[in-house]
């Protein structure tokens, strides 16, 4: 008996099978993260995928417990990292277009993307390369995020 396999068709979600759709980099305004954003960009724009852009506000206890304003100094980063991605894609309108939305949120790096790219389903995750030298010793938010093993994770030097 000869049996007619029919194409069957993945219920779920599935990453990457037919290009990136959405792409993640994480940005914190140093000069690592801005060159992520960029190489992000392009890959974004030559895939047509979504870029999602997020900046994840660090929770610092010990300045809380000092009376420091935390949460109005981190809120102002992220301001001044949205003015900077709204100029420089006001700038470069019309060369190169590129579909991004901005996400902010607060807490540990590594958390704050991993929450993200998994909301949005990302197909990829785009950091730049730690400038910290303890990093080197205890681990980046690049080398947790390619020890998760969840997208494929390019780190930006």
């Amino acid at each position: 008996m000869n049996e007619e396999k029919s194409e069957r068709i993945p219920a779920g979600f599935e990453r990457g099978t037919d290009g990136p759709k959405v792409i993640v980099v994480g940005v914190d305004g140093s000069d690592t993260s801005w060159r992520a954003a960029a190489y992000a960009a392009g890959l974004a724009r030559r895939q047509n995928a979504l870029l999602a852009v997020v900046y994840v506000q660090p929770v610092l206890a010990s300045s809380a417990l000092l009376g420091a304003p935390v949460a109005e100094m981190t809120d102002e980063v992220a301001e001044e990292l949205l003015a900077e991605i709204r100029d420089t894609t006001e700038q470069l309108k019309g060369v190169y277009e590129v579909r991004w939305e901005f996400h902010t949120l607060r807490g540990d790096p590594y958390s704050g993307l991993v929450k993200t790219a998994n909301d949005l389903k990302a197909d990829a995750v785009v950091v730049g390369a730690s400038e910290q030298a303890g990093h080197r010793i205890i681990g980046s938010v690049a080398v947790r995020l390619v020890k998760a093993g969840r997208w494929p994770v390019t780190v930006v030097p």
